[in-house]
């Protein structure tokens, strides 16, 4: 099972490993009480592919097209992603305060799509 939370709410038992899946740390949070496993940042977005079209709904197709390309294009992290959701429930954490249009969410159905 994988699921998303933003990094700002406390862990649950049912979190199992929790993933911090960008590559900026976020705003506010001590490292300390972050309570995150691994932070993995090679499977968020490029820079550039974030600003030039994460924050428009019009641009999300070719968002989710260039980030699918670039997760392709990093098949380590990737892997490793996969094999902590085999092992167990996988939490992908977020600080973005929109539930649906965030990359934690485009990679957890990237992931989804490769474990069947």
């Amino acid at each position: 099972m994988i699921r998303t939370k933003r990094v700002y709410l406390p862990p649950e038992p049912g979190d199992g490993t929790r993933v911090r899946v960008d590559r900026l740390w976020p705003r506010g949070l001590k490292r300390s009480e972050a309570r995150i496993d691994r932070w993995l940042k090679a499977v968020a977005p490029s820079p550039e592919l974030r600003r030039r079209l994460a924050h428009d709904p019009e641009k999300r197709p070719a968002f989710l097209r260039r980030y699918r390309a670039e997760l392709d294009a990093h098949p380590e992290p990737v892997a490793e992603l996969l094999a902590l959701a085999r092992k167990g429930p996988l939490t992908l954490l977020l600080a973005a305060r929109d539930p649906e249009r965030n990359n934690p969410v485009a990679l957890k159905a990237y992931l989804e799509a490769r474990l069947g």
